[in-house]
């Protein structure tokens, strides 16, 4: 009779030599690091990013809580840019509920149409805008699960509300902060979602409040997901993918 064979654990913090992350997420495949990392490491990331970028903010152009949520729904999938040049008319004519409820989902579509999905967006802005009215006396809930279950607020919106707000130390985990977040090992997980889970682990308290925007412009304008500017990088020696990026000559 044959021994039966021993299964050996997963682990979930080594990884395969040579192994990828699929490009879902990250514009371009990246490697899979060990994790967690070290702290002394990260805590130095931290301190370098916040030296060159003392008070990030969001890039999205906002009046008041209102206009903020409508914004970042509206960013999904686009860039803040095509976000700002459509709400900088947008918001002259519809910066509450009232006065968008107002305009209505087809006096909406016109201001947004240059954005992509603009026709579901548009649903939503104006779901939302009726429940926030109606429900919520036209003020803008600032608690997670009520700003969650607003149309076309997902968490990741929900968090980037409540950050820019200074109502909760949240990471919102999009495309960016989720291409740095692997390149620097400070997170190896597959989903956003696990991803925002290893951050809060890793990154230290005093830097949560604003770890969500270092992360977010440091991809947006150094970390790209195609041809990083690691020669510009000021954290590009604490980097563990550094070294890979530029033997494949992915760097610029």
């Amino acid at each position: 009779m044959k021994p039966a064979k021993v299964r050996k654990p997963a682990s979930t913090s080594a990884a395969k030599p040579g192994a990828k992350r699929p490009s879902i997420m990250t514009g371009a495949s990246i490697p899979i690091l060990r994790w967690p990392p070290d702290g002394d490491r990260v805590e130095t990331i931290f301190e370098r990013l916040s030296g060159v970028m003392p008070d990030p903010k969001t890039e999205l152009n906002f009046s008041n809580p209102y206009t903020l949520v409508v914004a970042v729904a509206l960013s999904a999938q686009a860039t803040d840019v095509s976000v700002n040049k459509a709400t900088e008319n947008l918001f002259k004519v519809a910066d509450t509920p009232e006065k968008m409820l107002a305009l209505g989902e087809e006096g909406l579509v016109p201001y947004i149409a240059s954005i992509g999905l603009y026709r579901g967006k548009a649903r939503n802005v104006i779901a939302l805008s009726r429940i926030v009215l109606e429900q919520h006396g036209g003020e803008v809930p600032l608690n997670r699960a009520d700003l969650q279950a607003l149309p076309g607020v997902g968490r990741k919106t929900a968090s980037v509300v409540l950050n820019e707000l200074g109502i909760e130390a949240a990471i919102a985990v999009d495309t960016h902060v989720f291409r740095v977040s692997h390149r620097l090992g400070l997170a190896n997980a597959a989903t956003p979602d696990k991803v925002e889970a290893q951050l809060f682990k890793v990154v230290p308290e005093e830097w949560l409040p604003k770890a969500h925007h270092w992360l977010i412009l440091h991809g947006r304008y150094t970390c790209t997901a195609r041809k990083p500017n690691c020669l510009a990088c000021i954290i590009a020696d604490l980097c563990p993918s550094r070294a890979g990026l530029l033997a494949l000559g992915e760097t610029r």
